[in-house]
């Protein structure tokens, strides 16, 4: 969640923004198998399958839809209509979301979170965040920001949720709510360098660039390589003069992921730099990549 603007600056409004969509992956669907473990399945014993064996074929319908979407969107669709039920549910949205239906994949997760009203709060508060991520993919951050709330409700000391919702925020430019957020995210996880660095983004929006820069230099105090904090941090010295500090952060952006959002940013701003842009006008901004939910 780089927070861009038409600054004489590219900065992506892209995740990373938190995470690699394959991190933001990792983090949510390994939880999620564990919850569809205790999900009641009606037609399992119609089947001979156990929780166990569906939350395996979940998986596989999950990884199969974000190599392959269209077909996994039909795998899964056949499976629903085997008695897969809410597990197929679940693996059509990702597979929607994976084929950028943004709308049709939240609409499907907010009926999931509907459908799981007797599961623990923290489990519900999971799929209401995979929704809110995949409105903020779709540009609908008022939707986001409904859904990242309703999750909020249920599961408050979520660092996760806290900044997803800061993100919907930050679409919005409302970026003292969006720091608010922030705040709380680093007091549950003051270990999460990713805070630092996108509330560092927002007071950038609100100049304050010297609260800025301390927050995206602790960030990246705490991951180094932070591909996003590194870009952060070069357009806060380039809007401070600060010519030769700027070109080493971006240099190292392209060095660390050169085909990500944050790379086209980074090479975007070297090459005005170089003089083969305009390097006091507006830029275009990088693209926004949405993450898998």
């Amino acid at each position: 969640m780089v927070i861009a603007n038409a600054s004489d600056l590219s900065s992506p409004r892209a995740p990373s923004r938190r995470r690699q969509p394959a991190t933001k992956a990792r983090r949510l669907l390994p939880l999620f198998a564990l919850w569809l473990l205790a999900l009641p399945a009606p037609d399992a014993a119609a089947q001979g399958t156990g929780n166990g064996d569906l939350a395996i074929l979940h998986d596989r319908c999950v990884a199969f839809a974000q190599a392959n979407p269209k077909d996994g969107l039909e795998r899964a669709k056949a499976w629903r209509e085997q008695g897969g039920g809410f597990y197929a549910d679940h693996c059509i949205a990702m597979a929607l979301f994976q084929l950028h239906d943004f709308a049709q994949a939240a609409q499907r997760f907010e009926q999931l979170a509907t459908a799981t009203l007797g599961m623990p709060p923290q489990q519900r508060a999971q799929v209401l965040d995979q929704a809110g991520q995949a409105w903020l993919a779709g540009r609908e951050p008022a939707r986001a920001k409904a859904a990242f709330d309703a999750a909020i409700a249920l599961n408050g000391d979520s660092a996760d949720l806290r900044i997803d919702r800061a993100e919907a925020f930050a679409d919005m430019q409302q970026y003292w709510d969006a720091i608010d957020d922030l705040n709380r995210a680093t007091e549950i996880a003051p270990e999460r360098a990713e805070a630092y660095i996108y509330r560092g983004s927002a007071y950038r929006h609100v100049d304050s660039r010297d609260l800025a820069l301390d927050d995206v230099q602790h960030g990246l105090s705490l991951s180094p390589n932070s591909t996003i904090g590194l870009l952060e941090r070069g357009i806060l010295r380039r809007l401070a003069g600060d010519i030769a500090g700027a070109r080493q952060d971006w240099q190292r952006v392209v060095e660390l992921a050169p085909d990500s959002a944050e790379g086209s940013a980074a090479a975007v701003n070297l090459a005005n730099l170089k003089g083969k842009g305009p390097a006091d006008k507006p830029v275009a901004q990088a693209p926004k990549t949405p993450k898998t939910p």
